[in-house]
């Protein structure tokens, strides 16, 4: 009997993908994250949380106190998360709060005007800024990788927008964070920056090898890299070298989500010791018990945590204001 041909392999392979793969999938993340009633639950909450967030009022001012400065990408899909960030921290600071606001190219001035309504010490980086800034300094004839995913895998972003063509040390942070105590660890660094800050993961999340990580950046990589906290110095960002390290990495294991993570541990792994946030209190993936009451100075709400942000987080971050 003959072989199945390529064409028939192909078809039967976009009929399992669509008929058995996908459906077993959202099953598994739905019962991951507590099973359909309680998904359908918690997207009601995040819709809740959506709304309440028109309502926060402006960052709270403290004169003559010294200035934090953060670095967030976000746009429509995650503002209200950058506004609740954005409150817990500078509630809990005890410090003024300069936010450098990177738009994601979904801004529009609805949106815009919601956010910079947050106070005068938000600074909003449009979009047309930022692309021709890039067109000017990451041309694409000469970095053809690192504009392919600055197009298609906006985590890049969080490189390219805030240190492309610019000095100093930055901290750039998630939008699904939450505060609930003084991030005084953060607080510390931001005054007096020296290395490469980041958060410790709740597993090692690379995507790549690493021996292929260790073999571009000529350094053992260090374990738990998080980047939902990433403290670099703008000026050494070698980016003929990150574009070298892409297309090296793409090219032997392929596109992967976790690409940004991979790029910043191969650039801490050659400043160390780094200033590395406490895990016990600066928490990656909180389990339900913290989750629903907070004991730590923060929260990154990733993946299954997703539940207990929407549900419970932001409503204690409100409690607390209170």
């Amino acid at each position: 009997m003959a072989s199945p041909s390529l064409a028939q392999r192909l078809g039967l392979g976009k009929l399992a993908l669509a008929f058995w793969h996908q459906p077993v999938g959202r099953i598994r993340d739905s019962l991951r994250h507590g099973g359909p009633l309680v998904v359908r639950e918690t997207e009601r909450q995040r819709r809740v949380m959506e709304a309440a967030a028109i309502t926060l009022p402006p960052l709270p001012e403290r004169p003559g106190a010294s200035l934090t400065s953060l670095h967030l990408l976000t746009g429509r899909r995650f503002w209200y998360q950058t506004a609740f960030c954005l409150h817990s921290f500078a509630r809990h600071a005890e410090t003024g709060v300069n936010a450098h606001i990177y738009d994601d190219g979904s801004f529009d001035e609805t949106l815009r005007r919601q956010l910079t309504g947050l106070g005068s010490g938000l600074v909003f980086h449009p979009a047309a800024t930022i692309r021709s800034r890039l067109d000017d300094l990451l041309p694409e004839k000469k970095f053809p990788v690192l504009r392919e995913r600055w197009r298609n895998y906006p985590n890049i972003r969080k490189l390219t927008e805030p240190h492309l063509g610019s000095t100093g040390w930055k901290l750039v942070i998630d939008s699904d964070l939450l505060f609930f105590r003084r991030p005084g660890f953060l607080i510390d660094w931001c005054a007096a920056p020296d290395r490469p800050l980041h958060a410790v993961d709740c597993e090692e999340s690379y995507g790549y090898s690493r021996a292929l990580m260790e073999r571009l950046a000529g350094a053992p990589i260090p374990p738990l890299v998080n980047v939902g906290l990433c403290g670099l110095r703008s000026e050494s960002l070698d980016w003929h070298e990150l574009e070298a390290w892409c297309a090296e990495l793409i090219a032997r294991e392929k596109t992967n989500y976790y690409l940004e993570q991979a790029l910043v541990a191969m650039l801490v792994a050659r400043a160390q010791p780094c200033a590395v946030a406490p895990a016990s209190d600066y928490v990656t993936k909180p389990d339900r018990s913290e989750g629903m009451a907070p004991r730590a100075v923060m929260h990154h709400y990733v993946a299954e945590s997703k539940r207990w942000y929407f549900r419970h987080g932001w409503r204690r971050a409100i409690a607390d204001h209170a």
